[in-house]
């Protein structure tokens, strides 16, 4: 596999276009750490490491509307490819949907949001677009 965060964000995506409650992901620590990013940001309801085997699993438990039965992730997209890296300066630092998303940053002090970055003033690799 050469791009594991790509076959993460693709497993996410599947499993709500099938409306799944729960997903189980390959575990690493780049994905724990955006599982994490998107736990508290009220994306996914809940999660859970599991240690099966050298790897693991991260079992993700996804988070829909009760009324309407909509997912709260709309749409989840890889902005950083390994063909084609994404670094931007603090200044630089995107705004997804004018603040009502988030871009989820790898910077020198661990992943977090684009807003957490803004504040901190460091710049990083955008992983991805959520909302």
């Amino acid at each position: 596999m050469t791009d594991p965060i790509a076959d993460y964000l693709t497993r996410l995506r599947n499993a709500i276009s099938a409306n799944h409650r729960i997903v189980e992901i390959p575990s690493s620590k780049v994905k724990k750490e955006i599982t994490k990013v998107l736990h508290s940001q009220g994306f996914i309801q809940n999660f859970k490491f599991e240690q099966v085997g050298p790897q693991g699993n991260i079992k993700i438990a996804l988070k829909y509307n009760p009324s309407t039965k909509q997912p709260a992730i709309v749409k989840i997209q890889r902005i950083s490819k390994p063909g084609l890296r994404k670094y931007v300066g603090a200044n630089e630092m995107p705004r997804v949907l004018n603040g009502l998303g988030i871009a989820i940053v790898s910077t020198s002090k661990g992943i977090m949001t684009d807003k957490e970055a803004r504040t901190a003033h460091i710049g990083g690799e955008v992983l991805c677009h959520v909302y």
